[in-house]
């Protein structure tokens, strides 16, 4: 409070003086400061007329109020003697203390100089705070009674300490309105202050997976408090069914020797492997004909996490490159699973490589938010197991893509019976997962890792492209342990097995495609070379040698979306052009004018005539990058 002195004509007749007054437990005390408030009154009566009869007037409509509050006392006793929630809601009993609310069965109410103030219809009350361990921010856990039962539902805390925001608690049944949303902000800020010690704090994540050695959502000490649009995703990450159905079935898929089944459970396991033994995140990709059991296969490393049937566990590529980063983000560890690479949104489609290189990066964008400060950076460590009828690596053309993805060619039968297999499925999932975590945290990271390093020194040779290897052998590490300590069945990933999903360098660098692609560009445009049709022309062919013009060279790799300056570099190395003076072009005279032209040697597997023409088919179409 102020000091006396400083109130004026305005400020003493606030609802704030009489409440301090009315509040006060003391009654000589209570009676001293009326008397002094009446003599600042009678003070400033003097110069603004009429204060002191409107203090008095206030005074008496307050001591009538707070009659019906002292009547309010006597209809609830208890309530009101002990200043605490009556709700029941507390399994242990205990109760929270309300001050001057009153929170009973009947809603939750107090007394101002105006009568009943009404904060809301129902229990209602803030049971958890969570703090996320990512942001720092709260979100709080309201418990709310309807019909007889109590709810809970969380809500960030942003949320109800904002009386234009709180309407929306309105959503999901809770009785607010313009009318009464800031008595309920008040009441919930008085609650949760006055009961600090009472009301329990736990940390939460939104993310699945590692953090430290707990593993969410199998350690209950972190709580997840996500998006609310992944809630369905979340809740399919649970167990169901019959532990012993599940690995009787999948123990008799497994003796199958089928290849498909025994990597598609590894990349499974492997996806929480990644964090530990400090890898990137990686594609899987299952691809063949229609009814050759991909679907089956995704549902099977679903089950191994979560509920495996559809719109569950498993999503697709109708979506959004935000969507997907967003999800990834919740996953985390866990691995995220996408059907058929063939049904994608326009805006997935239109940048497939690229959405292959931000979910293998592990990094989202940074984005603004309205505050124009920097949201939280999405982030995940986990493997991305897709389908389809044409392999991943077909949609990108970059090395860079490329040798983030796995193929893995689905033979045309993998299972006898799909129906039956998918069926024990749906009703059997999510056992393996956790135990597999339980082995990971009892092993000693040391082993882990020289079991992966073990691996990975017999996948690499200088033919393999690294970053496949890196992948693969985490995923032998994941089968390994998924064998030895879970199946026990002996049935291991080969060697063998495992080197047909990695690709050569030569067949995944982006210089060698750019090679590859412009002499396939120079073979089908031959009267682009000759003198003898009316044409654009891109140059001569001498002496084992396409002298293309400068600039036509460059719209050749610009339409097959390679660089021109790499390009060129590698063909320097690699003895596949001629240069001049230090630089990658050379001068050359044609048709008595002066060119600056690309000399590129052609492959020896390609036939020129003595006139140093190319011999080609006379059916071959001609294909242009350019109009």
């Amino acid at each position: 409070m102020k000091l006396l002195k400083e109130y004026d004509a305005e400020s003493i007749l606030s609802e704030e003086v009489f409440t301090e007054i009315f509040n006060e437990p003391d009654e000589i005390q209570k009676a001293r400061m009326l008397l002094s408030f009446q003599e600042r009154a009678e003070q400033l009566d003097k110069e603004h007329k009429g204060t002191l009869k409107k203090f008095n007037t206030m005074l008496r409509a307050y001591k009538k109020t707070f009659k019906e509050i002292e009547s309010s006392k006597k209809s609830h006793p208890q309530q009101l003697a002990d200043n605490y929630t009556h709700f029941d809601y507390f399994e242990d009993g205990h109760e929270l203390y309300s001050g001057s609310w009153i929170a009973d069965d009947d809603g939750v109410r107090t007394f101002n100089m105006f009568g009943e103030v009404l904060a809301c219809y129902h229990p209602i009350l803030p049971v958890k705070r969570l703090k996320n361990l990512e942001t720092g921010e709260e979100q709080i856990e309201i418990a709310y009674k309807r019909n007889g039962r109590w709810y809970t539902k969380k809500f960030p805390k942003t949320v109800i300490t904002s009386a234009s925001k709180i309407v929306q608690l309105s959503g999901v049944g809770i009785s607010v309105t313009s009318e009464n949303a800031k008595h309920l902000v008040r009441y919930m800020s008085d609650i949760e202050n006055m009961n600090d010690s009472l009301i329990e704090v736990q940390n939460s994540t939104s993310k699945l997976g590692w953090n430290g050695n707990d593993f969410i959502p199998y350690d209950q000490n972190i709580v997840f408090d996500g998006d609310s649009r992944f809630k369905s995703l979340f809740d399919a990450v649970h167990e169901r069914g019959n532990e012993d159905t599940w690995y009787e079935h999948v123990k008799e898929l497994r003796r199958t020797g089928k290849t498909e089944i025994k990597f598609m459970l590894a990349a499974a396991f492997a996806s929480v492997l990644i964090e530990p033994l400090g890898g990137l995140p990686f594609f899987v990709d299952l691809w063949g004909e229609t009814e050759g059991g991909k679907s089956v296969s995704l549902m099977l490393a679903a089950s191994v996490w979560a509920n495996p049937d559809e719109s569950q566990y498993i999503g697709d590529f109708k979506t959004t490159d935000v969507a997907l980063e967003a999800k990834a983000d919740m996953l985390n560890h866990l691995p995220m699973m996408l059907d058929d690479t063939s049904k994608t949104s326009s805006r997935i489609r239109e940048n497939f490589e690229g959405i292959v290189y931000d979910l293998c990066s592990g990094k989202g964008k940074s984005r603004s938010n309205k505050e124009l400060g920097i949201n939280r950076e999405n982030r995940w460590k986990n493997c991305i197991i897709t389908n389809g009828e044409r392999p991943l690596n077909s949609y990108v053309s970059q090395g860079g893509a490329i040798n983030r993805i796995l193929e893995l060619e689905c033979s045309q039968k993998i299972y006898d019976d799909p129906q039956r297999t998918a069926e024990i499925l749906k009703k059997n999932y999510g056992f393996a997962g956790r135990v597999f975590v339980d082995v990971i945290k009892d092993m000693d990271k040391t082993e882990l890792r020289n079991i992966q390093k073990g691996f990975m020194n017999r996948l690499m040779d200088s033919d393999k492209m690294q970053k496949q290897a890196m992948s693969l052998s985490i995923i032998l590490t994941a089968d390994k342990i998924a064998t030895e300590s879970i199946f026990k069945d002996g049935v291991y990933i080969s060697l063998d097995e495992a080197k047909e999903t990695l690709t050569d360098y030569s067949d995944v660098s982006d210089n060698q495609r750019c090679y590859e692609y412009i002499l396939g560009m120079i073979a089908m445009n031959q009267t682009r070379f000759d003198a003898a049709t009316a044409c654009e022309k891109w140059g001569i062919l001498e002496n084992g040698y396409a002298v293309i013009y400068n600039p036509a060279f460059d719209r050749i790799c610009e339409g097959g979306g390679f660089s021109k300056k790499a390009f060129l570099s590698w063909a320097d190395r690699h003895g596949k052009i001629q240069t001049q003076a230090g630089q990658y072009t050379k001068q050359k005279k044609i048709e008595g004018k002066n060119f600056r032209c690309v000399f590129l040697k052609l492959d020896d597997g390609i036939e020129v005539d003595k006139d140093g023409f190319m011999q080609i088919s006379e059916d071959e179409q001609e294909e242009l990058p350019f109009k």
